[in-house]
């Protein structure tokens, strides 16, 4: 897997803010650029090479990626004609480099982690849609058909959705697009977007409509986009994320499920009273005081309450989470009507409940097993 990400363009909306570094290099906050966040969220998600296109300071680019110092591996790509060509000719001339999978994404394309994870996951080719904005009028949108991307492009208005150049391509795929767009330069078709030639095929490619909805998934081209793009990501990194435990001890598997709710926002982690663990497995072989100690030493964990109750209702009264985060093994069990509730108590002001899959290694089950037999059952 490689990612493709597209900066050769010359930023010209963005003004005085690009006059010495390419858009990419655009400051969303103290903390991070455009490319910065990118490149983190890439390394974050387990891809190492990263292909780059660049064009106008690309000696500024090249030294500012190397500077991250983020493990990555970097080919660096320059398209000569940068200001008469557009993207379409930069992917031509990285052509040599994309025989794998990628990752294509516009170098001025801010998304929230949620949104890329989703990109990575995705088993087939995909390309980033949203059901719930309004069409824009002159961004990209995208023609769907049975849930295939068959058409992009900024004059499509029926049978379409909003859409982002963030894509995901199974090789095979790729290669019917990067073949159509090297016949297009070829004939010196140079000046257009690289999805005209994507349109030509029809649906060749096998881009499933992977739906984003309402999150952050949008193109910064001008100082507006930059300041209502930061707005929006201030909000989604201040999201809090609550999660509940009563294990005794930390393993491999919560640790991942925590990481995973970090990449959703801020993260407060109520563990469960001594009364409330012993009312429905056994008394716990740590007080809640040490039990709460041990979260609060986890990187990505802002902060640690106690859960009173196996209910979580008293702590998303008071803390009004915008997400639950949970594994899924509580949609059955003694646990449903606890997750029930949660499901009430969120819908009642807009909050959301994510599920990922529970960790069910025979390991963990075996220390468990350990230590419960280290407790006499009373």
């Amino acid at each position: 897997m490689k990612a493709l990400i597209l900066n050769s363009g010359m930023g010209k909306r963005m003004g005085i803010l690009t006059s010495e570094h390419p858009k990419c290099m655009t400051e969303l906050n103290p903390m991070e650029t455009i490319l910065s966040r990118q490149l983190k969220q890439l390394a974050d998600i387990g891809v190492k090479d990263v292909v780059m296109t660049t064009g106008l300071f690309d000696s500024v680019l090249t030294e500012y990626c190397n500077s991250l110092e983020l493990g990555l591996n970097y080919t660096f790509v320059k398209n000569p004609v940068y200001d008469t060509t557009n993207y379409i000719y930069s992917i031509y001339c990285a052509r040599e480099y994309l025989d794998d999978d990628i990752i294509l994404m516009h170098g001025d394309l801010v998304f929230e982690n949620s949104v890329i994870d989703m990109v990575y996951a995705s088993e087939t080719s995909c390309m980033t849609v949203s059901s719930t904005l309004p069409l824009p009028e002159k961004d990209f949108k995208a023609v769907i058909r049975d849930g295939q991307v068959v058409k992009v492009g900024i004059n499509f208005f029926s049978d379409a959705m909003a859409a982002q150049p963030l894509y995901k391509f199974r090789r095979e795929d790729w290669r019917i697009w990067l073949d159509k767009i090297i016949e297009f330069c070829s004939a010196e078709k140079t000046s257009c977007y690289a999805e005209n030639a994507l349109n030509e095929l029809d649906g060749a490619c096998n881009i499933r409509a992977l739906d984003f909805e309402d999150r952050l998934c949008a193109e910064i081209d001008n100082p507006e986009d930059l300041e209502n793009v930061s707005a929006w990501l201030r909000r989604v990194e201040n999201r809090t994320v609550y999660m509940c435990f009563s294990t005794d001890f930390i393993h491999s598997g919560h640790i991942a499920i925590i990481k995973k709710a970090a990449r959703l926002g801020r993260v407060v982690i109520g563990v469960m009273s001594d009364d409330a663990v012993a009312g429905f497995k056994r008394p716990p072989l740590m007080p809640a005081s040490e039990r709460m100690s041990l979260f609060a030493s986890i990187v990505g964990v802002s902060k640690v309450v106690e859960q009173d109750t196996l209910s979580y209702k008293e702590n998303i009264l008071k803390f009004k989470p915008d997400i639950v985060v949970h594994g899924d093994d509580w949609t059955a069990g003694f646990q449903k009507p606890v997750r029930d509730e949660v499901v009430e108590l969120l819908d009642s002001y807009g909050g959301k409940l994510v599920e990922f899959p529970y960790s069910s290694d025979p390991k963990y089950r075996a220390i468990e097993e350990k230590y419960r037999s280290l407790t006499p059952e009373e």
